[in-house]
């Protein structure tokens, strides 16, 4: 009898120290599956030109939670900028809130996730020094230059009267018109301004030799005659 129970309180022992070694590992597993602040990670971005704050939730147990952001301002002064519900993955689940954030600007994200989580993300997200769109500078146009008008090219000046080839100033002599006449023989140039031939100086000498004998053959003639009366 007394060995009988002595067996019954070993078996109640250790199905005593069974539950409890089952409590526990239920307790932890349970504490590994819920809702943690650290399951939550903040990060500013860029989506093209424009900011956004994006928030990761790697809660594996699937909480649904409701994530907050506010910009911190000077003096204390915050200015919600935005707010979205998100339910964690193991793989995570991430959230992106709308905000031209300003370099080095500080934002404080809040988690409510039911009774289990309400905490602020810690540190605080401070945004990177340069923004997600720079301001280029605006070009300058180019100063407009006004075309200088090409000087014109002037036509050479022509003289009045045309100058004389040198042919025409040798054939022709000054102040006279050339005409299409021929032009007088070389022989026949000393009796230009008369308008006689060039036999004029030989008729003339038959003329006066004719003369000559003539007058002789007529003395001739005369003294012969006055012989004879004289006989």
């Amino acid at each position: 009898m007394s060995i009988t129970r002595r067996s019954a309180r070993r078996s109640v022992r250790i199905l005593g120290v069974a539950s409890a070694s089952a409590a526990v590992v239920l307790g932890l597993s349970s504490s590994a599956l819920a809702c943690n602040i650290r399951d939550f990670k903040a990060e500013a971005k860029c989506d093209g030109d424009k900011g956004v704050i994006v928030v990761t939730d790697t809660d594996a147990s699937g909480t649904s939670a409701i994530v907050s952001v506010f910009l911190k301002g000077t003096g204390g002064v915050e200015n919600k900028v935005g707010q979205q519900e998100v339910k964690g993955s193991a793989e995570g689940t991430a959230v992106s809130i709308q905000e031209d954030w300003k370099p080095n600007a500080t934002y404080r994200v809040h988690v409510k996730a039911g009774h289990i989580v309400d905490e602020d993300v810690q540190p605080d997200l401070v945004t990177a020094s340069t923004a997600c769109k720079t301001d280029s500078p605006t070009p300058t146009p180019p100063a407009s230059s006004t075309p200088k008008p090409s000087p014109s090219k002037s036509a050479p000046a022509q003289s009045a009267t045309p100058t004389p080839s040198a042919s025409e100033s040798s054939s022709a002599p000054a102040g006279t018109v050339p005409s299409n006449a021929p032009s007088p023989a070389a022989g026949d140039s000393n009796l230009a301004e008369t308008g006689a031939s060039s036999n004029t100086g030989l008729i003339a000498g038959i003329a006066g030799a004719l003369v000559v004998v003539g007058g002789g053959a007529v003395f001739f003639g005369m003294r012969r005659r006055g012989a004879r009366d004289n006989g």
